[in-house]
């Protein structure tokens, strides 16, 4: 880190668009702030709705963002549309990231996962631990939510349910995983479309169990709501970072997402919010405190618990997928 610490050109100014939220202050006080105050150079924000807003301004020659976060799947279709400037692993060291989140023109920058949260106040400590638990509606009777707005994510946790070990999930067999939906579908009593919506079915009570986002799960923790979550066969889904084509400021922009991806500023991310890092040399930097290790979603030990999510599976099999989905939910 010792050369990036040198000014990329003092003065320079870049722009970075992420999500917004509690998730974007969290990567301002993790990432962006110290970024900008080790290079020298003035960082500021947008958000952005995903890979439409990148591929309207590379397209339409009007780039106004140096860095911009996407989905890992939206990052392989983006990829393929040659839409990102190539990235320089001379200056990014790519060393801790999963090979399958380091690609030409994108790198992976943190973590979230699909978890099974159950009320404590229904199943005391024997509610479902397993997505086949989740299934099997005679042992584990009750009101159940799954994601109708993630075919992704529920067409893995599907896979899993059906049997399937962790390291056999991917390439989905997407019809396989539909059957495995139709299973279930008369016995889910809400599809949520958003991690708030998920959220309040579960504290409301009006789900005794439900796929839930880890953040929002964890959330529901802190605040003292009778819920129990694992990593036991989470689908851990990966958001990434690229410089779009056409880029104003690509040389301060290639430093400073050399400085996002790094142990000692991914080590920062877990210390604000619940997405995990996804250098996993973070854990090494002793900047996370044990005891909350455990409870990170990209920790190793929780890492091998978990299904990664194939984004170039999902750049070339989406849309179809997506739809085959839709239908069967809106039967």
């Amino acid at each position: 880190m010792a050369s990036l610490a040198a000014p990329a050109m003092a003065g320079d100014t870049i722009t970075v668009a992420s999500w917004g939220g509690t998730y974007q202050e969290a990567q301002t006080k993790a990432f962006f702030k110290p970024t900008a105050d080790a290079l020298g150079i003035t960082i500021k924000e947008d958000t952005t709705n995903g890979l439409d807003d990148v591929r309207l301004q590379v397209t339409g020659n009007a780039v106004k963002w140096d860095i911009t976060e996407l989905g890992a799947d939206e990052c392989a279709r983006g990829s393929k549309e040659g839409l990102f400037e190539k990235l320089d692993y001379g200056i990014i060291d790519k060393s801790g990231i999963n090979p399958k989140l380091v690609h030409d023109d994108w790198v992976g920058i943190s973590y979230t996962s699909v978890v099974l949260i159950y009320r404590t106040d229904v199943f005391g400590d024997k509610g479902p631990k397993t997505w086949a638990d989740f299934w099997n509606v005679e042992k584990f009777p009750g009101r159940r939510a799954l994601s109708g707005s993630q075919a992704t994510e529920t067409l893995s946790v599907a896979a899993l349910a059906s049997g399937l070990p962790i390291d056999k999930v991917y390439p989905v067999d997407v019809d396989g995983a539909l059957k495995s939906v139709d299973k279930i579908r008369g016995h889910v009593d809400a599809w949520w479309t958003s991690g708030a919506q998920a959220m309040q079915l579960v504290k409301d009570g009006e789900v005794d169990m439900a796929s839930i986002w880890n953040g929002r799960a964890g959330t529901l923790k802190k605040e003292g709501a009778p819920v129990s979550f694992s990593f036991d066969q989470g689908v851990l889904t990966a958001d990434c970072m690229v410089i779009p084509k056409g880029a104003k400021n690509k040389e301060a922009a290639m430093k400073a997402l050399a400085m996002f991806v790094s142990p000692q500023l991914q080590a920062n991310l877990p210390l604000y919010v619940d997405n995990g890092p996804v250098n996993e040399k973070a854990f090494e930097t002793g900047k996370i405190p044990q005891d909350r290790i455990k409870d990170i979603n990209s920790a190793p030990e929780n890492v091998k618990k978990q299904v990664l999510q194939d984004a170039e599976f999902w750049r070339d099999n989406l849309v179809e997928a997506t739809e085959k989905f839709n239908n069967l939910v809106q039967q």
